[in-house]
């Protein structure tokens, strides 16, 4: 049976599976690197650290199993983030990653000055500081030495594809976030790339994510104990990598991923783009395109209250604490802006506040609301997708956030809709894995391997009364950040 590797390039660690080609999940190991703060509000990483740890992944998870099985391999990565090699290919500074706000400058530049409709028309999307266009302008404004010295732009995962194949190769749907791409009609934008002060040969050949883009190098081949013929595919943003291992593909399907950040993920055939720009209109690894909106704290929120605030690593014991009846009648309200915001509100400034506490608050009220205050959060995407006629009646739902049946029900209820759990959860590795398999050739695209290989496990139906006190609670929690605004901005996102 042939055999496929997924990598899952993370922001804290790479997750390397080994899949089988009916689907079986055979192998997973992961591997953590450091995420480093430089100043606040900033994240960078060092790529050659996801090199070596991915390297020791791909090593490790084949360890047991005849490496002459395996037939091809395809990585999912973290989106957005600033990679420059120099003209001897060597990492210029550390990378600028997705969850950087340092930007801001550059993003009000580019949405005020530039102006949004520009920006909208020949890339299908505003500025998010989040994006790579503002950090190549913060390193033109900031880095001039370093900026005059970049010959190569990539994208995380496109430099472990380098690296592998030595092709200088992306997808579309990792490209869409750069700010850089023509969308609609998948191809660079001229108008986008003068605006960054770069040259069109800076950036990588342009596939959709199942395209064979090369073979592994012999001598990395070699290094890591496998063929020397494996495919490697152009691989895809890790949100439309995740939304194909869970088969939110075709049109009108939905995905909500709870990770580190949270995103809501919808399907389609057409491309769009909502009046506002709410909504990050994006290409998908399925050859179509997508609307997703996207939280910059959603699992890290959860973890900072676990692991930072209560020192503790059990989750499901303080989430124990939290008793039924309290679900809907949180009189605390917790906005989940740990490092600014992007869909919708789109704001840098923004930051997290518990509003409602008074002497009878218990932990366990402030536990739920830091929950409920996610939850409420995807609801605010959701919300704008149904404001464009979509009609959303379920969704799957993926991520480390989606293993707490306590989370689940508040977002299904939150929602209003039954959200549906993967047999098999592993996240963008397994898309990627899914990737590789139409790379080689396995199956004839991505909506068929989806469909054959993807299976629901259970379904987490809402509650009408319950969803009933959540619209009530949710109207509520839709006043305190417009009151909250104008205060963010004075404090800086301080």
């Amino acid at each position: 049976m042939s055999l496929y590797l997924g990598v899952d390039l993370g922001t804290s660690a790479v997750k390397v599976i080994l899949a089988s080609s009916d689907g079986a999940v055979l192998n997973t190991v992961t591997k953590e690197y450091e995420l480093k703060f430089p100043h606040p509000g900033w994240a960078e990483e060092n790529p050659d650290d996801w090199w070596n740890m991915s390297k020791e992944g791909i090593k490790e998870v084949i360890q047991g199993f005849d490496s002459s099985d395996i037939r091809g391999l395809a990585v999912a990565g973290q989106m957005h983030g600033l990679v420059t090699l120099d003209e001897n290919d060597n990492v210029i500074r550390p990378a600028i990653l997705w969850n950087d706000g340092r930007c801001d400058k550059e993003t009000d530049y580019l949405n005020n000055v530039i102006g949004k409709e520009f920006l909208s028309r020949h890339s299908a999307n505003i500025a998010f500081a989040g994006f790579t266009l503002p950090k190549i302008l913060w390193m033109r404004n900031n880095e001039m030495e370093a900026f005059g010295r970049i010959r190569k732009i990539m994208l995380p995962k496109d430099y472990i594809n380098y690296k592998l194949t030595g092709e200088f190769a992306t997808d579309y749907s990792d490209a869409s976030g750069m700010l850089l791409l023509d969308v609609k009609n998948k191809k660079w934008s001229d108008e986008m790339i003068e605006i960054a002060g770069i040259s069109k040969n800076m950036l990588a050949s342009l596939h959709e994510s199942y395209d064979a883009i090369g073979k592994i190098r012999k001598e990395i081949a070699d290094e890591l104990g496998l063929r020397d013929d494996v495919i490697v595919a152009a691989g895809a943003g890790d949100n439309a990598a995740a939304a194909v291992g869970t088969a939110t593909v075709g049109n009108g399907r939905c995905n909500i991923s709870l990770g580190t950040s949270g995103t809501i993920f919808i399907s389609s055939k057409d491309f769009n783009i909502d009046k506002y720009n709410a909504l990050h209109s994006f290409a998908h690894a399925d050859g179509n395109y997508h609307l997703m909106g996207c939280m910059l704290s959603a699992g890290s929120a959860s973890r900072w209250w676990m692991l930072d605030i209560l020192g503790t690593h059990d989750y499901p014991a303080e989430e124990s604490l939290i008793a039924e009846e309290k679900l809907g009648q949180n009189r605390v309200f917790f906005l989940p802006y740990l490092m600014g915001e992007r869909s919708p509100i789109n704001d840098t400034d923004a930051r997290g506040t518990f509003t409602g506490i008074s002497m009878d608050t218990s932990k366990a009220d402030l536990t739920q609301s830091v929950l409920e205050g996610v939850a409420f959060a995807f609801r605010d995407s959701f919300e704008v997708a149904r404001s464009l006629g979509i009609d959303i009646q379920k969704s799957t739902v993926c991520g480390g956030g989606s293993r707490s049946p306590l989370w689940r029900k508040i977002i299904a209820n939150v929602l209003g809709i039954p959200l549906e759990i993967l047999e098999t959860e592993q996240g963008p590795g397994y898309g990627a894995s899914i990737l590789a398999m139409v790379a080689d050739g396995k199956y004839k695209s991505v909506e068929q391997a989806s469909a054959h290989l993807v299976k629901i496990r259970k379904v987490e139906y809402p509650d009408s009364k319950l969803v009933k006190a959540y619209d009530q609670k949710y109207a509520e929690f839709r006043e305190i950040y417009p009151a909250m605004k104008d205060l963010f901005k004075k404090l800086g996102g301080k």
